[in-house]
């Protein structure tokens, strides 16, 4: 029998109406996720938010910070936790303001469980995927970092679609330096093909950082 090592989402739950609150936290618990309650947003403290896949289900109208300030809490903490919003007193601006802070859904009071239930899986299946892009990106940039300073000129040159001749006239190297080069890079960086190279360069922003130094 195989166990799995990966830990049950957790949904947070932040609404200062206890039968709502405690109903939604049973909802997603019969459906296999952990549920946590809290009465206002600064109950929740930040820091011992789970380190894995998770959302948040916050009420609008809290007393103290509010739920849309509290997204812009989160936001500027570079925090980016999913969020579902759910209110009794929505207006369009409102809902607008949710969505373009990246909420993942704005629901009315009351609405379906499923609903409720598709949301937050959006939400956790969004944050899963965040966080297996940041863990591949984090393991690129180890990678990058083992390269020599050529290496590293090399590797933004090519992915940006220079010839071989072209990286030599640039740097200054013979082309079959360059070429050797182009070897040691693929390896370090565990590239199977030059697309994977030019994709793991995407990933690292390489472009849009010399495009920067280009234009200081």
């Amino acid at each position: 029998m195989t166990v799995s090592s990966q830990p049950r989402p957790v949904v947070y739950i932040v609404d200062d109406d206890c039968s709502v609150a405690n109903s939604l936290s049973n909802l997603f618990k019969s459906v296999g996720l952990n549920a946590e309650v809290y009465n206002s947003a600064s109950d929740l403290r930040l820091e011992e938010l789970a380190d894995g896949p998770s959302c948040l289900v916050l009420d609008v109208r809290l007393p103290g910070v509010s739920g849309l300030d509290f997204q812009e809490e989160l936001c500027q903490a570079n925090i980016r936790i999913p969020i579902v919003f759910m209110t009794g007193h929505g207006d369009i601006p409102m809902t607008v303001k949710a969505m373009k802070g990246g909420a993942v859904d704005f629901l009315a009071k009351p609405f379906r469980e499923q609903a409720m239930l598709d949301a937050v899986a959006l939400g956790i299946e969004n944050d899963r995927k965040r966080r297996a892009e940041e863990t591949a990106v984090s393991d690129l940039r180890e990678r990058f970092e083992s390269l020599t300073v050529r290496e590293r000129e090399v590797m933004a040159l090519v992915t940006a679609g220079m010839m071989n001749k072209q990286v030599a006239a640039q740097t200054g190297l013979a082309e079959i330096t360059v070429k050797v080069h182009r070897g040691r890079i693929m390896k370090k960086m565990g590239s199977r093909s030059f697309v994977d190279l030019v994709r793991s360069a995407e990933m690292l922003g390489l472009h849009r950082k010399m495009h920067r130094e280009t234009n200081v």
